[in-house]
């Protein structure tokens, strides 16, 4: 299932930034659709005031289901190790978090959704076994913060 198409579904106001100024940090994410149609997310991570991350979010109105297994986006990075993250729901405290490395050049990136662990602050978190049915936000994300292991800069 094709959650959001930058060809065919290019609205800028379905995506959000959220920087850690929400926290009292100085980072400034930007989201723009460039003139050959694709979501550009850029901006820079300042660890000034304790801050340390940016991120740009979709919430789609589609539900998830009938078994999906992993996600799957194509996107060209800057070399750095991002996240994706998503929620069971809106109102869940933790996101379940993976990371992933780019490589400057345009790519597919493939994550199963075993690999994707809950975590709440940069937390891992107890909860309970990632059910497949699920209404979603989703986040790319880059922070100074080690998740999960996983060094995001």
């Amino acid at each position: 299932m094709t959650l959001y198409d930058f060809q065919s579904d290019s609205k800028k106001s379905d995506w959000r930034i959220i920087d850690d100024v929400v926290m009292g940090g100085r980072s400034d994410g930007s989201f723009s659709i460039n003139s050959e149609g694709h979501g550009v997310f850029e901006g820079k991570v300042s660890l000034e005031n304790n801050g340390g991350f940016s991120s740009v979010r979709y919430q789609p109105d589609k539900t998830i289901i009938d078994g999906a297994s992993q996600v799957k986006f194509r996107l060209r990075g800057d070399t750095k190790t991002y996240q994706f993250r998503f929620k069971r729901k809106r109102s869940d405290y933790h996101s379940y978090v993976a990371s992933f490395q780019t490589s400057g050049e345009w790519e597919e990136i493939t994550i199963p959704l075993n690999q994707f662990k809950p975590a709440f602050r940069g937390h891992s978190r107890q909860v309970k076994v990632l059910s497949i049915s699920f209404k979603a936000s989703f986040p790319f994300f880059f922070s100074r913060y080690k998740i999960l292991g996983a060094n995001s800069l």
